[in-house]
Parts: C-alpha cells; structure tokens; sequence
C-alpha cells in the first residue's frame, strides 16, 4: 500500500507502472491537515475531485487518507487536526466506484498515536518509537 498520494499526477504514473506489472496498488491520499509548512498534501476540493475524476484508472484502488498533524506539543492542536481528517473520511467515505472502497484512515506517529487511534485512526506509523 502506497500511504502518502498527494496529487492526480502521481496516481496516474502509479496507475501506469501498476499496469506494466498487473498489479492492482492500494493508495491512501494525503490530505494537508498541519499548521506547517514542511507538511503537505491535498486540499478537500482537490481530494474531492480527484475521487470523483479517478474512473479511468484500473491499477490503482483508493483504499482511504492519510495525515500528518503538527509537530507540536500541543495535544488539542494535533486532535482538532486528526479531528478535521476524520470528519473529511466520514464525509467522503461513501463514495464507491470499482477503484474507490474508503476503509481506512491513517493517522498518528510515534508523539500523538494515542490521539490518533482516540480520533478513529485505523494506521499509525511509529517508526521513531521502534528505532529509537
């Protein structure tokens, strides 16, 4: 599963290179939820249009989203972030087609994966944690 998507641009060269190798590819979209530059992804119009405009893909299957609160210690800051992707996922979450199937939501790093499964986090990335 590829967890960070952030533009129609890279889906269609995934979508591309899935096709040389008959592979379907699960994706999660990143969508930009931090009060920081060094964050990104997409915006809820972009999000919102590239599930309605991904049709024509065969290789590729939006499987759910993906954020990255803050790096912060602010505790309410990171959960009104994690807060806002969720209330995206349950807005969005109902729109189906063959490659659109909206389960999982992927939230959380070693600092706030409490929050993130408290907020509805079905994925946490915990790297530093493990390494540390």
């Amino acid at each position: 599963m590829i967890h960070s998507v952030e533009s129609f641009e890279l889906l269609k060269e995934i979508d591309k290179q899935a096709l040389k190798h008959n592979r379907i590819i699960n994706c999660l979209l990143q969508v930009y939820i931090a009060k920081e530059e060094t964050k990104f992804g997409l915006s809820e119009p972009e999000l919102v249009e590239i599930l309605n405009n991904i049709t024509s893909f065969k290789n590729i299957k939006i499987v759910g989203l993906m954020g990255m609160a803050t790096n912060t210690e602010n505790q309410e800051t990171v959960r009104n972030e994690f807060k806002s992707l969720k209330n995206l996922f349950d807005k969005v979450k109902n729109i189906k087609t063959e490659n659109i199937d909206l389960t999982e939501i992927s939230m959380g790093m070693s600092n706030d994966y409490i929050i993130a499964k408290e907020e509805g986090s079905t994925f946490v990335r915990v790297g530093s944690a493990v390494f540390a």
